[in-house]
């Protein structure tokens, strides 16, 4: 079955990381040795950009309305995503806490439905 981790955490600050630090590199390694250890499990999976790039689309009595940044305003922000092959939930949420997002922001894990 099919799993989505949805990666959050609190980006303020992540904008103005240098991406030749220390700090960054730790942070892309951490990301590429999970993507190594689960390569086989992983659907697809990638970050995304900041959620002041973000426009939110809505339709209501058949108007578009569009507004500019993420839909709600909250102490963390979605930042990226896996999708996961798992045998059952608890295989997903294992694989879950491997993310290194999970150690200092949090990842939501849903079951992606098979419609097909």
């Amino acid at each position: 079955m099919k799993y989505a981790c949805l990666i959050y955490g609190d980006e303020s600050g992540a904008e103005d990381m240098d991406p030749t630090s220390a700090e960054f590199q730790a942070v892309m390694a951490a990301y590429m040795a999970f993507g190594d250890k689960y390569a086989s499990q992983i659907v697809a999976g990638e970050p995304l950009e900041a959620s002041s790039t973000a426009t939110t689309v809505q339709v209501r009595d058949g108007k578009v309305l569009t507004t500019d940044g993420p839909f709600a305003e909250t102490k963390e922000q979605l930042g990226g995503f896996y999708i996961v092959e798992a045998a059952d939930l608890d295989e997903a949420l294992k694989i879950a806490a491997d993310i290194p997002g999970a150690a200092h922001g949090t990842v939501e894990v849903r079951p992606v439905p098979n419609f097909g």
